[in-house]
């Protein structure tokens, strides 16, 4: 098996063995011994639980409390050890599991995706695509597909990664290199995209209740970082294609394909490629209804109110269902022509694999669900991010920009959500920059590059621990520090490069987008 950079290497060997050497490689290997040496995420995720809750009685019987500068409301750390709190850890536990979002709508996306993958639909489309696509593409094309994958909001790192595998299995080159690439775009890049979505909606309420804190009368718009964000792209995009040829694909090797899991090339049948034709026509009738069914401005996919088919539309908060769809139809109808489906029984049976496969996802869930709820619950969360962000008081410039970056994307490392992250930091963040002069569209722009550069390396991130399911499905023993490892270099990457891109682009003054200026007027 080859390389983007012609190495050969031993399959055998770990990949600190087969790495290239240097600075980079040997601090990547302390990653990987360090984190190999963790325990099992479930264990993780449930000795954290414990230490939350030790650390809340600590916080809550020293007094423990910050001043929220938005509301002006004085937050006290809450002992969850306690009698009251106790009624919380307990009472609530099912409806905090039941109510994790990402549950449900990567189990509803699996559902669709068992169908696509166990009827040979996947295989057969993927491997026509590689042996037509120009092999110096897939790179970029994955890690474009993941940069613009945010449109339909936390899709993206639920379904990409997989597919990405699968292609660089076909091309021969390791499939958690094609994991770590789909990832650290869908997630590292959330902030970059050529069209406005989902995650500009949400992060500009939270910036206009801000930002008429300091002033009643200021309009803010959802598209006011829209000339950065799709500026983004283009400068990310070589930053993910350079680390993963020069970096993650080398750093792991040839991959040894394992019994369950094979490898190399596959003929495709006339049948097969007949099967692969109906699939594709039932996938792009499918669409075209869709987007049909989005145009009337009454349409069930709108809001009901506003007619927005971002905001709080069944659009968006249905694109787990509209995806399983996406996938399950054109399955279907594949493994109907190639005949590898011939009963209702193998459909259930594809389904019911594909849940059997999330088992470690859903236990693992169960206590970051808990371990999110408890961060919350004690308040502790909101009060570290009070007290990092009252570090940059009296700072400007380009000190409040790195300032801004580093205190979010170390927030990120501890609150995996990004609307209760910008809930606490934006009415700290927002009017501190304001009484300084800069406009909103700047603040908001410069947090959510913090916020999505770590979001690779967090294990508080809602789907680490599913992507590293996925990547346990190549590698066994593949721990959470190798994986971990892997990713580092992408988050490092990008936030270098993309801070440059906003000191560079505060200096030339540029606005963010339309309506979206670097400074407030001058009065």
């Amino acid at each position: 098996m080859s390389s983007p950079t012609g190495g050969s290497t031993a399959a055998d060997a770990s990949p600190r063995n087969r790495a290239p050497g240097g600075l980079l490689n040997r601090f990547l290997n302390v990653i990987e011994w360090s984190g190999n040496k963790l325990p099992d995420p479930i264990i993780i995720f449930a000795a954290l639980c414990a230490l939350t809750l030790t650390a809340s009685a600590v916080a809550g019987l020293s007094g423990w409390s910050a001043v929220h500068p938005g509301t002006g409301e004085t937050l006290v750390a809450t002992n969850l050890l306690s009698a009251e709190g106790m009624r919380v850890v307990i009472g609530d536990a099912a409806k905090t599991f039941g109510a994790f979002a990402p549950l449900g709508q990567v189990l509803i996306i699996m559902l669709g995706i068992g169908v696509a993958e166990r009827s040979g639909w996947f295989e057969v489309g993927l491997t026509q695509s590689m042996t037509s696509a120009p092999k110096g593409l897939i790179i970029p094309a994955i890690a474009l597909i993941g940069l613009l994958g945010n449109i339909a909001g936390d899709a993206a790192p639920i379904v990409l990664p997989p597919l990405a595998a699968l292609i660089f299995l076909k091309l021969g080159w390791h499939p958690i290199a094609g994991i770590a690439l789909a990832y650290a775009a869908a997630t590292g890049g959330f902030a970059a995209n050529l069209m406005i979505g989902m995650s500009d909606a949400l992060v500009q309420g939270f910036t206009q209740e801000a930002a008429v804190i300091i002033d009643p009368d200021i309009e803010t718009t959802v598209p006011m970082n829209w000339w950065f964000i799709a500026a983004s792209v283009v400068v990310l995009l070589p930053v993910l294609w350079l680390v993963t040829t020069k970096i993650a694909i080398p750093r792991l090797g040839a991959y040894q394909a394992t019994d369950d899991v094979e490898a190399g090339d596959m003929e495709v049948t006339d049948v097969q490629r007949r099967a692969n034709r109906w699939a594709l026509v039932a996938l792009a009738l499918f669409a075209a209804l869709v987007v049909a069914a989005c145009i009337p401005q009454g349409s069930f996919l709108r809001n009901a109110e506003t007619g927005s088919l971002t905001t709080d539309a069944p659009l968006m908060n249905g694109i787990g269902l509209i995806l399983a769809l996406a996938f399950f139809i054109p399955g279907l109808v594949y493994g109907v022509r190639a005949k590898t489906i011939t009963g209702s029984s193998d459909v259930a049976r594809m389904m019911v694999e594909s849940m059997a496969t999330m088992a470690s996802f859903i236990v693992v869930v169960f206590f970051a669900s808990q371990l999110l709820s408890y961060v919350s619950a004690s308040n502790m969360g909101a009060i570290l991010a009070i007290r990092g962000a009252e570090l940059l008081e009296g700072q400007d410039g380009i000190v409040l920009i790195l300032g801004i970056i580093a205190i979010s994307a170390v927030v990120n490392l501890f609150v995996g959500s990004a609307s209760a992250k910008w809930a606490i930091l934006a009415p700290i963040f927002i009017p501190m920059m304001m009484l300084l002069g800069y406009h909103p569209a700047f603040t908001q722009m410069v947090y959510r590059i913090g916020d999505a550069v770590t979001n690779p390396i967090t294990p508080m991130f809602p789907y680490f621990a599913l992507v590293l399911t996925y990547a346990q499905r190549y590698d066994k023993k593949l721990g959470i520090g190798t994986f971990i490892s892997t990713l580092v270099p992408y988050s490092l990457a990008m936030g270098l490069v993309w801070t440059a891109m906003m000191v560079v682009w505060y200096l030339l003054g540029w606005p963010m987008g339309p309506d979206g200026p670097i400074h407030l007027p001058t009065p």
